[in-house]
């Protein structure tokens, strides 16, 4: 690994002075992504900034509207064993349970996974379903964007020189709601999805028709990617495993995998089906209470 600097700044404005010097600036939340790439020669680095040390970063928070905001270095076992974390988003609670083993989850953040922008990541997907928004802090100050704008490609977002992401918000859900993710990985010591679905619907009060729905499917595609037609044509159907398969059908559609040493692209595609049927019936059944 070639040799830099560390830094733990406790301060947003010190981060933001630290990221905005003439130094190549490398963020570290939990390490498990940036550590292993700076020793791959995947990326560099003069400076690593360790941003553990700044309280905002690692506070789960309930706003007085009801939304949830997660700090960017919150690691991930901290978010599924939280209760409001799991009445909020079920999906992120799936997502996090499943991202390494207890080591990693000790480590590694949601925000941390956002940032790396992996198009096969598991957190991200459950936050697009959710709606969530993306807190930024940097030289001309705040700015807040949606989580599905976030990526731009992989490993790539839209993060600008001087910029970190400070957290994540999530809104109340409304009543009769809920959400789910699944990915597939072909055994238990690959922990990169060969594809993953994240959905989310809300239910009638009577729980046997579907009024509103949401799906993002990751690793199948440049960036985690929405399946509107889906979403929009399972509004007004009822919830049975006859509406899951076929939204499970048109979600495959936006699918536009790549071959790699992890699956075909026919598979990827095949895969995003069943995921989206699965994780329909497993949202629609956490809607019900």
């Amino acid at each position: 690994m070639i040799d830099f600097q560390y830094t733990a700044p406790a301060t947003l404005d010190e981060a933001v002075e630290n990221l905005n010097s003439n130094n190549e600036v490398q963020i570290l939340a939990g390490g498990t992504d940036i550590i292993v790439q700076l020793r791959e020669g995947h990326r560099t680095a003069d400076v690593v900034l360790d941003v553990k040390k700044i309280p905002e970063l690692r506070q789960i928070e309930t706003g007085s509207d009801g939304s949830l905001t997660i700090g960017a270095a919150v690691p991930c076992w901290q978010l599924y064993t939280d209760a409001s974390s799991a009445a909020h988003c079920g999906a992120l609670v799936d997502a996090t349970r499943i991202i390494g083993g207890w080591q990693i989850q000790s480590r590694a953040s949601v925000g941390g996974n956002l940032c790396n922008s992996s198009p096969a990541a598991d957190s991200i997907s459950p936050l697009i379903v959710s709606k969530a928004t993306a807190l930024i802090y940097g030289p001309a100050g705040t700015r807040e964007i949606p989580v599905a704008e976030f990526c731009t490609g992989p490993g790539r977002n839209i993060l600008e020189r001087g910029e970190l992401l400070t957290g994540i918000r999530i809104p109340k859900p409304p009543a009769e709601s809920g959400s789910a993710y699944q990915r597939f990985i072909p055994r238990n010591e690959m922990d990169i999805a060969v594809a993953g679905a994240a959905t989310w619907v809300r239910l009638d009060p009577a729980g046997e028709t579907i009024e509103e729905a949401r799906i993002a499917l990751a690793a199948v595609a440049p960036t985690p990617v929405i399946a509107q037609e889906a979403g929009n044509w399972l509004a007004g159907q009822p919830a049975t495993q006859e509406t899951f398969e076929r939204a499970g059908e048109l979600a495959k559609q936006v699918a536009n995998p790549i071959d790699d040493m992890r699956g075909t692209a026919e598979y990827r595609v095949h895969l995003a089906s069943v995921l989206t049927r699965r994780t329909l019936e497993k949202a629609c059944e956490r809607a019900r209470g």
